[in-house]
This record gives structure tokens, sequence and C-alpha cells, in this order.
């Protein structure tokens, strides 16, 4: 993605933002509250068009992708909120993601490896997806993306409001999903030690713009910690 720009009405919200990710690798953007972050992930995810710049995936050019096309391209979005239908049951949340199978003509099933990785989602999966817990429904809500095998995934503040125990589980996941190098990861977290932890690259967003850039190997936990505080 190069210079990405993103306009509400007649303001600017992102400035001509460029970022690029790898597969095998966790990219973390991390920032204040009400810098963007949010945005630019929307932006990626084709939920808000943006104005100016290059979204490609894997030297393919997206132009402005509708929600579906970037789906279809490979990026799956886990949105802050989860956003899982409630009166579904688990199993059926998860199928929703065939939509997308479709598309890419690829076989129309869950993967067994999501279980292994959620194994709660197995032994739920006729419970509706209300009726779980917060905890739950995040790890509902990531299984929902990786179900159409993306290239690319976004994840939006995947520990808000999570239990402790659930956020290390999250993270064995994001961590075990990196080593298998099958996709990039774009992480969007408040946590500080839960994103630096997992981070092979730090995108510090100040007022829409790119303030600070660093790799795990030159990162600077001082300068970032304050790059990221109110």
């Amino acid at each position: 993605m190069t210079g990405l720009t993103l306009r509400y009405g007649q303001s600017r919200i992102l400035h001509g933002i460029d970022l690029a990710a790898r597969p095998g690798a966790v990219t973390a953007v991390m920032g204040t509250n009400g810098v963007g972050k949010t945005s630019l992930l929307k932006a990626i995810a084709g939920r808000h068009p943006f104005v100016d710049g290059r979204l490609a995936v894997d030297g393919t050019d997206l132009g402005h992708p509708t929600a579906f096309a970037a789906a279809r391209a490979g990026i799956a979005y886990v949105p802050q909120g989860r956003e899982i239908f409630p009166l579904m049951s688990v199993a059926e949340n998860l199928e929703t993601g065939f939509a997308v199978l479709r598309a890419k003509g690829l076989p129309r099933e869950v993967p067994g490896r999501i279980f292994e990785l959620f194994p709660v989602l197995a032994e739920m999966r006729h419970r509706r997806g209300g009726d779980l817990s917060g905890g739950q429904q995040q790890q509902l809500a990531i299984a929902r993306a990786l179900v159409t095998r993306p290239k690319v995934l976004l994840l939006d503040e995947p520990t808000e409001g999570i239990q402790p125990n659930i956020i290390a589980q999250i993270g064995k996941v994001i961590g075990q999903l990196r080593e298998e190098a099958e996709m990039a990861i774009v992480l969007v977290e408040q946590r500080f030690d839960f994103a630096v932890g997992l981070a092979d690259r730090v995108e510090v967003l100040t007022r829409g713009a790119v303030t600070y850039s660093a790799g795990r190997a030159e990162l600077d936990r001082e300068r970032l910690l304050g790059a990221v505080s109110v």
C-alpha cells in the first residue's frame, strides 16, 4: 500500500500512508485514540473508499475495491466490536465465509485447523453466537476471517474487553499464524506489551500520518512508548 489518503467529507483522515506487510510477519499499527488506525484498516478492507493511493496484494493492484472485492483478493478483516451474528450458531457464523470461498473457486468447508486453533468453537459450534462470552466471540470473529483463506489478516483491537486468559490464547494463535507464514498480519492494538511482543514491525500513526516506523531489531522501546502515550 502506497500513498493512501482517506477523507470523511471535507476532513482528511489519512495522509499518504505507505505500509508494507509480508507473509509470516506481524505489522503492528499503534497510536493514541482518534489518529486513524481503524480508518486505515477499513480502507484496506474496502469499507471506506480512499481518494488517493495504491493498494495491492501479491503485486496485483486492487484499485479502489469494495469490501467483497477486497475479501475475494485475500484481505480478511476482524473489526473492532467483532460483528458476529448473534442469532446464528457458531457453525453458521463460520459458514458466512463460504461466499468468499465460492468466489475464489475453493471448496466450501471449515478447515479442521480452525478448531485446532480455537477448540472452544468446536465444543460450542451449535450455540448461538450471542450466547458466547466476549472472549469466545472474539475467537469466533478471528476464526470466521480465517475460513476465507486470507493472504492478509487485519485485526482491529482483538484484546479489547477480553479476559487475560483469552488474551493469552489469542496471542498464541497470532504467533502460530505468523510461524506458518501463509499470510501477512496487520494488528491494531492499544495494549503496548501485547503489540510489541508480537510485532515484527511497528508503525505509529499521529494525526493520520506515520511518525515512527521500525523493525523489531531497531525498535526503540522508550521512544515508541512516548509516541503512543497520551
